[in-house]
């Protein structure tokens, strides 16, 4: 009897350590979600989330959903009516959820920039030529930039259109996607982005003189970049965005954002990613402007051949914490304003590691990746 009393309170012992340590954590966890900014954890749909969908999302602490919106879908025609029926479907499910909508406007209409081949794609993929910033280009994606925040913006004809809705006028504009990388525009250029975020700006400050840019999220390191490949492919993100500032004078008072997408085979690599994209900003004297990651993942798929970026289930949650843990303990120092999960749901042949970086699997099944998400955001799966 003794003994077993004295094995019964080593467990008991043993049990309320445990627990204390459980505690510790879990209260850390819960601190780490309030200390960071309002809108914080953000995700990145493949396909478009259910109401159902999006309403677990919001219970899981998910504050912002970041969508295309995509010229060519808008505008069919040079000169026609705007077409918002796709855009308005995403705007109000995710509103009637309670989340907030991030927008990237991207893409152009074949009628205003030719698509070609993306090199390397082996005829599979197209993209622009170059980005519409000059001619006639530059004049429709003007009109539809401006339609696009008169349509989601304060006043918007769409919140107008919908009294039911509590009304969440979109304020914040991201320019563009990865636009130092071939796959969105086949022919980067810094000079040439830098004209087209002059246009974007006075086109939405035309309509609402308080909304503010955010640069297109740029790839950290895309391998093209090191290709002596002429025209360039690609450019390392710190590449482009000095080169932005340089060749785009009175650049600094378009946007009020940088974004990066630092896609890395481990997080450890995001502090040299990240803290050299801010140098950039320290030498041309914008440490001011927050930063934020619209894109970041690493898929549940086992690891096979040379893809990286394949972690498998339980990798995959190694990735996801360890970056979670940097973003909140690095937050002031590196003044990240939004973090995006790419991506929530996985999407078979969209990308060399799209089946694999969702949170939920098919069926909307929730992956480790989630709870440990949830955990992180202050949410309840």
């Amino acid at each position: 009897m003794p003994v077993h009393r004295r094995a019964s309170t080593r467990k008991l012992c043993a049990l309320a350590a445990a627990l204390a340590v459980s505690a510790v954590a879990s209260a850390s966890l819960a601190a780490s979600a309030q200390a960071v900014p309002g809108k914080f954890w953000g995700v990145v749909p493949q396909a478009q989330p259910t109401l159902e969908q999006l309403q677990r999302l919001r219970r899981g602490g998910v504050d912002s959903v970041r969508i295309p919106v995509v010229w060519p879908l808008v505008q069919a025609s040079p000169g026609g009516t705007f077409d918002w029926s796709g855009v308005d479907k995403q705007v109000e499910d995710i509103t009637l959820a309670g989340i907030e909508v991030l927008p990237f406007l991207s893409g152009a209409p074949e009628w205003a920039v030719p698509s070609v081949f993306v090199p390397g794609s082996h005829g599979l993929a197209k993209a622009p030529r170059n980005l519409p910033a000059s001619g006639a280009a530059a004049s429709g994606w003007s009109a539809f930039v401006s339609a696009a925040v008169a349509r989601y913006g304060p006043d918007g004809t769409f919140w107008s259109e919908h009294p039911a809705l509590p009304a969440q006028p979109i304020r914040t504009w991201q320019i563009w996607n990865e636009e130092n990388f071939k796959y969105f525009v086949v022919r980067p250029n810094p000079a040439e982005y830098g004209r087209l975020l002059k246009l974007s700006f006075s086109a939405i400050r035309a309509v609402d003189p308080g909304a503010q840019l955010v640069l297109g999220g740029l790839f950290a390191r895309p391998r093209e970049a090191t290709f002596k490949a002429r025209p360039r492919q690609a450019y390392f993100a710190t590449d482009f965005l000095d080169k932005l500032y340089r060749t785009t004078p009175g650049v600094k008072s378009k946007f009020a954002g940088v974004a990066l997408h630092p896609y890395t085979s481990e997080y450890q690599q995001l502090i040299p990613d990240i803290e050299e994209f801010r140098a950039v900003l320290q030498r041309h004297h914008d440490v001011g402007k927050g930063l934020w990651i619209t894109e970041l993942g690493w898929s549940s798929l086992p690891r096979a051949g040379h893809d990286a970026f394949a972690k498998g289930p339980t990798g995959q949650v190694t990735q996801l914490k360890g970056a979670f843990r940097l973003f909140t303990r690095s937050q002031a120092k590196w003044r990240l304003k939004r973090i995006y999960w790419f991506s929530v749901d996985d999407q078979p042949n969209a990308c060399n590691f799209c089946n694999g970086t969702g949170l939920f699997k098919a069926g909307f099944v929730p992956k480790k990746s989630w709870f440990a998400y949830v955990r992180f955001a202050g949410g309840r799966p």
